[in-house]
């Protein structure tokens, strides 16, 4: 039988016998470095791309929490805060809430305030909301106290304020405060006396600096409103991913004169921010990919050199360059693997400590989060280990190309 016709099980039973280099060989360094630099490697992508993944869905869940991802209101070119009313009777609500992605609908009332205490005055937005209200994303973020209560008959003088407002005015818990309002039709100023039932905190100072979640009927009653007018409605979705297509069809099925707006739309910058996050993550998948895939090209040239007698022995007993191209391919896919294994080990392994105790802090002002912020995406982490295997391999095919040039006869002199 010639060795051209041997089965594969030769191929992985000969690298298998030659996978380990002797304690005397030169290779063993070169291949211990060339798996480090694997290891390290995979791991320093799998946390990048945890960590940047963690980033924007705590970023996203924030800034979603406070506005919802779609906004429906009457369509205003001044872009002010304060928008003409729309009646909910305009909107067909169950047909809305059938479209694909969308989990809740919840009407709202923003309006311009001042908040004055005996030393201190503050400009605030006062948003309020009803018993539609999903109160998840607040409740998760409570501090103190606890949530207004929105379902009763009679409209409630409870507030949810930020721990920001509350440490800016030295307000706690169950104080009175003294919110001022102008009408935006009379011109005049009323006030209204409020009571401290929570406090919050989310770290994203935008909103924590002027934001206070109170009753939708006293906004309605301070605008000369009727209860089915607000300002407009936010739109939960159950897919971030599919906000574009949600957009689209809410948009055909609502009255002309209404507009909708995405929080991409409302607030570019902080989406454009992220949107260069993802440029850095690219640029640092590339150039650890490039380094690794040099390093086992350098480890596999060691390795031929190193058995360059024995490539002229196999060659002179006839076994083909494809049998033998075969034997390295399979000893660097090995070591591949190895490195694989435990980058996954130390790049999971450390996501997965500071998702449960939150070793690495940053600066909420500027982060708007306390701690790194964790996703383990494991369908991403399983693409990032199929494609750093698939690249690496296939750059290997080049180096081995060097066995077709061997000949056996200065192959088996060679020392």
């Amino acid at each position: 039988m010639k060795y051209s016709k041997l089965p594969l099980a030769f191929e992985l039973f000969l690298a298998g016998r030659i996978i380990r280099p002797d304690k005397k060989s030169f290779s063993g360094p070169i291949i211990f470095i060339s798996i480090l630099s694997l290891v390290f490697g995979l791991s320093v992508m799998i946390i990048s791309v945890v960590v940047l993944t963690g980033f924007k869905k705590e970023i996203r869940e924030k800034v979603s929490g406070f506005t919802g991802h779609i906004h429906i209101a009457k369509y205003n070119s001044n872009n002010s805060l304060e928008r003409p009313p729309i009646f909910l009777d305009s909107l067909n609500f169950p047909k809305l809430q059938n479209i694909r992605g969308v989990q809740h609908l919840q009407s709202f009332i923003t309006k311009a305030a001042i908040l004055r205490t005996k030393d201190d005055i503050h400009g605030l937005i006062v948003k309020g909301v009803g018993a539609d209200f999903d109160t998840t994303f607040f409740a998760n973020n409570l501090l103190e106290g606890r949530m207004p209560k929105l379902f009763g008959e009679k409209k409630t003088n409870d507030v949810l304020i930020s721990k920001t407002i509350a440490n800016q005015l030295h307000l706690k818990m169950n104080d009175l405060l003294r919110v001022y309002f102008v009408n935006t039709v009379t011109g005049k100023i009323r006030g209204r006396r409020l009571h401290v039932c929570g406090i919050y905190h989310t770290s994203v100072e935008e909103f924590d600096n002027r934001l206070i979640i109170g009753d939708i009927r006293h906004l309605q009653k301070l605008n000369n409103w009727q209860p089915n007018q607000v300002t407009g409605v936010e739109v939960i979705l159950s897919d971030f991913s599919e906000i574009a297509n949600v957009e689209a069809e809410l948009y055909d099925q609502i009255p002309y004169d209404m507009n909708t707006e995405t929080i991409q739309e409302r607030y570019p910058q902080i989406f454009d921010w992220l949107q260069l996050q993802d440029i850095n993550v690219i640029i640092i998948l590339v150039l650890i990919i490039l380094v690794a895939t040099v390093s086992m090209i350098s480890t596999l040239l060691v390795l031929i050199l190193e058995r360059t007698q024995m490539i002229g022995i196999l060659k002179s007993l006839g076994a083909t360059n494809k049998i033998i191209r075969n034997v390295f391919i399979v000893q660097a896919a090995y070591i591949v693997i190895i490195g694989l294994f435990f980058g996954n080990l130390l790049g999971i392994g450390l996501s997965f400590l500071q998702q449960q105790y939150g070793l690495v802090e940053l600066d909420p002002g500027t982060y708007y989060m306390a701690v790194v912020p964790i996703n383990l995406d494991f369908f991403m982490i399983a693409l990032i280990n199929l494609a750093t295997l698939v690249l690496v391999l296939l750059f290997m095919v080049f180096p081995v190309l060097v066995i077709s040039r061997i000949s056996p006869v200065k192959a088996i002199r060679f020392d």
